[in-house]
Formats: C-alpha cells, sequence, structure tokens
C-alpha cells in the first residue's frame, strides 16, 4: 500500500512539473516548444522527456507539429487537437532558424480575400524550404524562395506574439508565381478581392524590385482587362515601360496558341472563370 501510495506521489510531482512548465510558457505568450526546452528545463534523462511528452499527448494537451517541435493544446482547441497555425509558426520557424513569411492564400484570407478559407496554410521560407507537413490534423506547405524585400513583409500580431505576413502587393505578385498550384481561375477570384488592399503608392515600390517580368505582364493582363483595376493595372504598365519585354502566354499550362494582347504582350491561351 506504502508503494503504491509512493509511485502515485510521485506520478503527482511529474505532472505538476510538467503542468508548471507549460503554464510559465503561456505566461510568456509562448503555445509551442521544442525538445531542447524541455532538456533546458528539466534535468532528466532523454527517455523520461519522451515518456512525459507520451503522457501528454494521450491527454491531449500536447501535439507533435514535427520532429523535436510541439504545441500546447489550451482548452478551447482540445476537440480539433491542433492550435491554430498562428499561434506556433513563428516559433517553428525560429526553431529550423528560417526567415519565413506567411504568404498566398493564407496572406490573403489574412486581408479577407481568400474567398474560400483555405485548409492548407502556405508559408515561403528562405532556401531550401523546410520539409511541408501533412497529417491529419495539419497540412502546411513550404514554398522556397532566395530572397525577398524586407519592406514588402508586415509583422501582424497574434496572441503568441507576431507572425511574417507578405504585404498584398507581395501576395498578388506571388499568386502569380505559384500559378499552377492554384489555377487561374481562382487566382483570379482571390485577386479581385485582395485588389481592395492593394495601395498603389506601395505597389509601385514593390513592383520596382521585383524581378519576375512576365508575372507582371500576366498580373497586369488580369487586373486591367478582367477585373477592370486601372490603377493598378496602370502602375504596371508603367514598371513594365522600363523593361525589356517579350511575349508570354497566360496561362504556361494550356496550349501556346492565342491572340497577343498589344498591351501587355500576353497570348491569351484560355478564358478566364472566375467565381465573380
Amino acid at each position: 500500500m506504502q508503494i503504491q501510495n509512493t509511485m502515485k506521489l510521485q506520478e503527482k510531482n511529474k505532472n505538476a512539473n510538467w503542468d508548471k512548465f507549460l503554464v510559465e510558457l503561456q505566461k510568456k505568450g509562448r503555445y509551442a516548444f521544442t525538445f531542447d526546452d524541455l532538456r533546458h528545463y528539466f534535468n532528466l534523462s532523454e527517455e523520461a522527456l519522451l515518456q512525459g511528452l507520451f503522457r501528454y499527448k494521450v491527454k491531449k494537451q500536447v501535439a507533435q507539429v514535427r520532429k523535436g517541435f510541439y504545441a500546447i493544446i489550451t482548452p478551447e482547441y482540445s476537440k480539433q487537437g491542433m492550435l491554430p497555425y498562428h499561434l506556433f509558426i513563428d516559433d517553428l520557424m525560429k526553431s529550423l532558424n528560417k526567415p519565413y513569411y506567411v504568404g498566398l492564400l493564407s496572406a490573403s484570407a489574412l486581408y479577407g480575400a481568400a474567398h474560400q478559407q483555405p485548409m492548407e496554410y502556405f508559408v515561403i521560407a528562405q532556401t531550401p524550404a523546410p520539409r511541408s507537413i501533412n497529417s491529419k490534423k495539419l497540412k502546411i506547405t513550404f514554398l522556397s524562395k532566395n530572397n525577398w524585400e524586407q519592406d514588402d513583409i508586415i509583422q501582424k500580431t497574434t496572441a503568441a506574439g507576431y507572425i511574417n505576413v507578405s504585404s498584398p502587393e507581395l501576395t498578388a505578385l506571388d499568386l502569380l508565381v505559384y500559378v499552377e498550384k492554384f489555377g487561374l481561375n481562382r487566382i483570379t477570384t482571390v485577386l479581385h478581392e485582395l485588389a481592395q488592399s492593394v495601395k498603389v503608392s506601395t505597389f509601385s515600390r514593390t513592383i520596382k524590385k521585383y524581378p519576375n517580368t512576365p508575372v507582371l505582364q500576366r498580373l497586369g493582363y488580369i487586373m486591367d482587362k478582367v477585373l477592370d483595376e486601372k490603377k493598378i493595372a496602370e502602375v504596371l504598365l508603367k514598371s513594365l515601360n522600363d523593361r525589356n519585354v517579350s511575349p508570354v502566354v497566360l496561362s504556361t499550362q494550356k496550349s501556346k496558341n492565342g491572340l497577343l494582347d498589344e498591351t501587355w504582350k500576353v497570348i491569351i491561351n484560355m478564358e478566364i472563370e472566375s467565381d465573380l
């Protein structure tokens, strides 16, 4: 009986220490931790730490995001079994020592322009990008980029601090870079809503340093001829006048045959059918 009581007390003390660790993190506004954090906090063997993690995973108070990185599942998210991405993505990228920004449809959603809430979370990371995460509870797609202008990144405040997000202007351009992932029809629908958040003066600065000329041509054509966003189109055309422009197809996934739009030097090889 005494042995049983001693074991129960030890178990209670173990849980109390873990509870304290998790509470202290949340007081600092953190909802995630690494295995190294556990090593620094507890003077325990790796086996004991893994056992502790297992106990809290079973209790659905901790979930593994990727190897060595864990999210604290607070009561309001216990049913989902995972935190919203914005509460841990910054900590995750810092743990990987990777510059990043939340982009594409995930950034569009933050500007009220996703049309439909994307199930996937899109993160642009410095090359080489981390391996994407695809599980029952999580779908994070990491895409690589060599560099970007820091002026085009906005820090959005969250309950866990902040996350880096592409500006509406950079988001619009990036959507056309990854056009094969989403399709032109869906992108056009998103751009229609995103255009309301684009500031012409900021856009003018962003596109001056944006290296991908075919993206400017395609975006210009869509803004001008499909969405009738003449002010945005005007800025794009002005920038293209200072560049060497060659004809490009509207869609790289279709046949190259089509009429050439003289203004944008875009070969119209498909008809855009957005959900407008």
